[in-house]
């Protein structure tokens, strides 16, 4: 049974005219004919009665016709909706952010993303970046962004930009006094731990030995929590480059050794990009990512 056998004979039950369904339908009504024939013939019998100038539907007719016309109008709304989805009328996109990139940077390009598919509707999925990456592998979103030191092999990771690791700790604090601090530095200091924070995947990474041992004061998975505690000067903690802070909270670098993390847009291999994904690609991999703001505050280092 084909589409067309179906949309003939619906024409002629709508007609019960041979040769007016054939206009109807742009075709010859010898072609139409045969089309309806053969439709009787994989249905086991007569569609319709032809008696001189009165043609009706038959029982079998009657039994099919609201089938017929089931498997037509849903067959209809595939196409509306698969050429919708095309025209990014109905263009829905699901992207994966680990949850300790700055919503600052993102806002800006999300923006342009709009601006191109304006009936976009998209789920951002913020999560740790281990949890983020399998979410991806499980299809459970399309894309994401995400900075690990290593992925899975059948991921592929286009590099977008590098952020270096930065101590964080309140005004007052001699790190303040400091150009960078070194790692040595951090022995013995009272530490606040964002417990999604994939810093030690990145140090580990540098396969160098631990010289410092701090003192785990507080840990949470809110970032607000712990710049709370850091302006209550419960302690200090490690932070990426341009995660925005609160005013009284200073930054410097870790060096010695120097951490960095490079967030990448992150896809699997031969899976196919919807047409919204494709566009997010070329936006993502053209935004400035390097004139991303500085933090809020990060005060003149002293000489």
């Amino acid at each position: 049974m084909e589409m067309h056998q179906i949309r003939y004979f619906l024409a002629v039950a709508e007609t019960l005219n041979f040769t007016r369904a054939a206009e109807l339908c742009n075709v010859t009504q010898p072609s139409l004919t045969r089309a309806v024939k053969k439709l009787e013939e994989e249905l086991g019998g007569l569609l319709f009665s032809r008696e001189h100038h009165n043609t009706h539907l038959t029982e079998l007719g009657q039994l099919m016709r609201p089938h017929l016309e089931a498997i037509w109008s849903t067959e209809g709304a595939a196409r509306a909706l698969a050429k919708g989805y095309c025209r990014l009328e109905q263009a829905t996109l699901r992207l994966g952010v680990m949850c300790t990139i700055s919503p600052m940077q993102m806002v800006e390009l999300l923006g342009r993303l709009h601006e191109q598919v304006p009936n976009l509707d998209l789920t951002l999925v913020d999560a740790p970046a281990r949890e983020v990456v399998e979410q991806l592998e499980a299809g459970e979103v399309d894309m994401a962004l995400v900075a690990l030191p290593e992925f899975p092999e059948k991921c592929h990771a286009r590099p977008l930009f590098t952020e270096r690791y930065m101590i964080a700790f309140p005004r007052g604090h001699r790190f303040e006094r400091m150009n960078a601090v070194p790692f040595h530095e951090l022995d013995g200091e009272d530490y606040l731990q964002r417990l999604h924070c994939e810093f030690r995947y990145h140090f580990e990474a540098l396969d160098v030995p631990k010289r410092h041992k701090t003192v785990q004061r507080y840990r949470s998975e809110r970032e607000e929590w712990i710049q709370a505690m850091l302006l209550a000067g419960r302690g200090c903690a490690v932070m990426p480059e341009y995660l925005p802070v609160l005013p009284g909270i200073s930054m410097r670098p870790i060096v010695e050794p120097e951490v960095s993390r490079t967030v990448n847009l992150l896809t699997i291999a031969g899976r196919r990009f919807t047409p919204v994904a494709e566009i997010f690609a070329r936006l993502v991999q053209r935004h400035p990512w390097t004139a991303q703001p500085a933090p809020a505050e990060v005060p003149e280092p002293v000489a």
